[in-house]
């Protein structure tokens, strides 16, 4: 009976409000929208009825849509594997001439992406590009719009996906043990032995997590196939766009979301398995930190030193033409030749000459503020009622909570959009669509899992004995989380939330779907000057947006991390 009472206890008003909005807007905004969608599909005419789906099978578009799109993610799975595994050891495996330079290159992806990445590779291997002109004067036949089609995104898509690679795989190089690598030099092992035997094995679980990471990328890959494939090479998502911009279609729209869906499901449920027939694990119990490798063969490191500068050439150049460009007239922009007079600042004096022109950005920050707070606010309190109620309940809700990473951001997208159509009961008979919070909604359900993945981490990381030190001196649980809890893992927070808005502020991909037409966000705007139909002025203006976005997420990511690393520091 006392069990009970205290468990009841634990229970306080507070928490059960709480706990009753949680489970609310996991059903009105998870389970309910993709439910409604599956319903109106195949029951929207008030029985069941395949259709949708005979009209589906009937458009070879759509149908070669959805192979190209599984084509792109099985070649991704390769190609960006074989460039991040290089990248991370090229900058802490090998001892590489300019290593630290080569990694502000590598990271150049982090800081700007999506829309803004796609701007920069036009501008390198487009129509109008220096590249391409060069390549016509040697080839007078050769085809101006060469960099289009599946090389063309593949390409893009390779060196615009490897920041997790950068960021992951290279904490968990870090983190292999060198004792094993000294046991097998001095048994004799090579160094490419020792690569292929000891040092990748154990960063397998990472790269089996980045690998379905990558898959899925190209399989909802949105903004790439758009801007470079052309009607030559389309795949899932911009034909789902297509198809939803049109009354008539807007039910193979429906039914290729959730063709992306299952398909997601069925390779991330694959993935997990056979990543449970595997156990790596690393035995010494006192580790000893990484040396860089010199590459005892000249021929191999002059041949790894070229491939490391190819790469940070290929890396740099869309960076830079986006920074050059947004200093040149609209004519050097429209025909890709620079002289001394093509440069100016007028471009940057016209960006910040008037409210209207920032606008775009004002609305992103307003998105990545409020999204990025409200996605955080949330996991944390999740997160915070799973370590003190470790019970059926808050494992249910943690596995709810994983629906938005089971589900492509389009299919998501197109839920919230088809559900909140109407007058629906579970919102108090409100309608979404068409209005500013429809979009804010999806940024916080799209970046759900990993916020609360990263938060339930750093939660269960702090020593239980603290909380309760603070119970045994009279504070409260609301005064113990904000003054006991919350500092320990506020620099945690602080670099999930960054990494949040650094990721709203360009996004396309979601934004396209749920944005208000009245309030362009900026990935919209960028979008809209790839466009071989978008005037010089606007992709001027569009290139001090990318140019500023670099330096705020730049700015952002140092401030963050730096202080981060300031602290480790300072506690050694």
């Amino acid at each position: 009976m006392d069990t009970l009472k205290n468990r009841w206890n634990k229970w306080n008003p507070v928490t059960i409000l709480l706990s009753f909005f949680i489970i609310w807007f996991v059903f009105a905004f998870l389970v309910f929208p993709n439910v409604n969608t599956i319903y109106e599909t195949f029951f929207g005419t008030g029985t069941f009825s395949l259709e949708p789906v005979e009209k589906l099978l009937r458009s070879d578009r759509a149908v070669q849509s959805v192979l190209n799109s599984i084509l792109l993610a099985i070649i991704l799975v390769f190609t960006v594997n074989i460039v991040g595994i290089s990248l991370v050891l090229f900058t802490n495996y090998f001892d590489i001439k300019g290593a630290s330079i080569l990694k502000l290159s590598y990271f150049s992806t982090l800081v700007y992406g999506g829309v803004a990445l796609n701007l920069g590779y036009k501008l390198v291997y487009g129509k109008n590009s220096p590249l391409t002109d060069f390549l016509t004067q040697i080839n007078p036949n050769w085809d101006g719009n060469w960099f289009s089609g599946l090389f063309a995104v593949g390409f893009v898509m390779t060196f615009a996906c490897t920041s997790n690679h950068m960021l992951f795989l290279s904490s968990a190089l870090r983190n292999v043990d060198y004792q094993t690598i000294e046991a097998a030099k001095n048994l004799g092992a090579s160094q490419i032995t020792i690569l292929k035997n000891v040092v990748l094995p154990t960063l397998k679980p990472t790269l089996f997590a980045l690998t379905i990471i990558t898959f899925l990328t190209g399989l909802s890959a949105t903004s790439a196939p758009l801007v470079f494939g052309g009607k030559e090479f389309e795949t899932i998502t911009p034909m789902i766009l297509t198809f939803a911009n049109s009354s008539s279609s807007k039910d193979l729209a429906t039914v290729l979301a959730l063709v992306l869906g299952i398909v997601t499901i069925i390779v991330l449920t694959f993935m997990l398995r056979s990543e449970q027939k595997g156990n790596y694990i690393s035995i010494s119990k006192t580790k000893t930190t990484l040396v860089k490798q010199k590459i005892n063969n000249k021929t191999v490191n002059i041949l790894v030193h070229i491939i490391a500068y190819i790469l940070f050439i290929i890396y740099t150049m869309p960076v830079l033409a986006i920074i050059i460009y947004s200093f040149t007239d609209a004519m050097a922009i429209s025909s890709g030749f620079i002289t001394w007079d093509s440069f100016t600042i007028d471009n940057y004096l016209l960006t910040f000459s008037s409210l209207e022109a920032v606008r775009p950005y004002l609305i992103s920050l307003g998105y990545g503020f409020a999204g990025s707070f409200l996605v955080v606010a949330f996991c944390l309190l999740c997160a915070y009622l799973m370590k003190k109620y470790n019970n059926r309940l808050t494992r249910t809700l943690d596995f709810m909570l994983m629906i938005p990473w089971f589900l492509p951001s389009t299919l998501i997208a197109v839920g919230l959009t088809v559900t909140f159509n109407t007058n629906q009961w579970v919102v108090l008979n409100q309608v979404f669509t068409g209005t500013l919070w429809l979009l804010l909604i999806g940024y916080i359900i799209v970046n759900i899992p990993f916020t609360l993945r990263i938060t339930k981490s750093t939660f269960f990381g702090i020593n239980q004995e603290i909380e309760d030190a603070a119970k045994n001196l009279g504070a409260n649980a609301f005064y113990t989380f904000i003054k006991v809890l919350l500092p320990i893992i506020l620099p945690s927070i602080m670099g999930i939330y960054s990494l949040n808005f650094i990721g709203i502020l360009p996004d396309y991909d979601l934004t396209v779907f749920l944005y208000h037409p009245l309030y362009e966000p900026l990935g919209i705007t960028i979008m809209n000057a790839t466009g071989n139909s978008a005037s010089a002025d606007t992709k001027a203006l569009n290139l001090v947006y990318t140019v500023i976005l670099v330096i705020l997420n730049t700015m952002i990511l140092t401030a963050v991390y730096g202080n981060l690393r300031f602290r480790k520091r300072k506690k050694v």
